[in-house]
């Protein structure tokens, strides 16, 4: 582990019974960083998480945090640890106060109420701590585990989808918390199912199928993604995506809400062959234009290309 990094696994791999979860994924998560493991259900997210966490063994790698084997140590790495599940154990029959305070006595915090009144106004829980935790809504409830998770002032944490199912405006005020902790130096890291998340970050790594398909910057993902988009509102679409997909220089085509996006790579004119062959389809096209790549449309090609080659390999074996 380098000197600035604070969380690392290397060939990391997890099986549940034949099945290989993590298959050989290597990451690194250096102080002050708020690194985004993005990816769908399935991809191996929070398996690596409770790796690192000290909550699974792994078959075969290492996990490290802090300098220190996730496994081994991983009593005395809580103290420094945060991890807030998918399902976060809350009591519901007891107060905010009081699950604060069972979280705060557990982790052996001293002065924890000044600590809890502290982070009850950060989270903006102060007006409801009286409350029964099972009286509070699903984005309050998620406030209130996080609350639970930092209440022993950890220097890393560990997120598993924490803005998975609830809403939008929740979603900014819980990502605005994050941004504030950052600023006063916990380093994060989130697994999400969510692309747009990927913003937030400062890296960025997209896995599947158990493996980790890209490693950078936001802004440096779609530059992974070779060729060009072009963006088309076309109709009917069906038939204008059937038309798109027999062209040899498209790669792909994807619906984007009300448009189609069509990716080419050896197209010396895109947009005119894409017009040429859905006027041969007598397709009535409302517009085509070129479109940066996204990180969604990054993202499609990569899982794509990973599956094209995962298929090559098995045919071979």
């Amino acid at each position: 582990m380098t000197s600035a990094s604070l969380l690392e696994v290397r060939d990391l791999v997890v099986c549940y019974g034949n099945h290989e979860a993590v298959h050989r994924v290597s990451l690194e998560v250096r102080s002050g960083e708020v690194v985004g493991l993005i990816g769908p259900d399935g991809a191996g997210k929070t398996s690596t998480l409770r790796v690192l966490g000290g909550l699974l063994q792994a078959d075969s790698g290492s996990a490290t945090a802090f300098g220190e084997d996730c496994w081994r140590e991983r009593r005395s790495l809580h103290t420094r640890l945060g991890y807030l599940a998918q399902r976060f154990a809350l009591y519901g029959d007891l107060t905010v106060d009081e699950n604060i305070q069972f979280f705060a006595l557990m982790y052996g915090v001293p002065d924890w109420r000044t600590r809890r009144r502290k982070l009850l106004e950060l989270v903006g829980l102060a007006p409801f701590h009286d409350r029964l935790a099972d009286r509070l809504s699903g984005g309050m409830k998620q406030k209130l585990a996080l609350a639970c998770t930092l209440i022993h002032s950890p220097r890393a944490l560990l997120l598993d989808e924490p803005t998975t199912g609830v809403d939008p405006v929740t979603r900014r005020e819980f990502w605005r918390l994050l941004a504030d902790l950052v600023s006063d130096g916990l380093t994060l890291l989130i697994a999400t199912p969510y692309l747009d998340e990927a913003e937030r970050c400062t890296r960025v790594l997209l896995m599947h199928e158990g493996t980790i398909l890209a490693d950078a910057r936001p802004q440096e993902i779609p530059d992974l993604m070779p060729g060009t988009v072009i963006e088309i509102t076309a109709s009917p679409r069906a038939a204008a995506i059937e038309a798109l997909r027999t062209l040899d220089s498209v790669v792909d085509v994807s619906v984007f809400g009300t448009t189609l996006h069509a990716h080419l790579v050896g197209a010396t004119d895109p947009g005119g062959s894409i017009r040429e062959a859905l006027a041969r389809r007598q397709i009535d096209v409302e517009s085509t234009r070129e479109v940066p790549a996204g990180l969604e449309d990054t993202f499609l090609y990569l899982t794509r290309t990973a599956t094209a080659s995962h298929a090559t390999e098995a045919s071979w074996s």
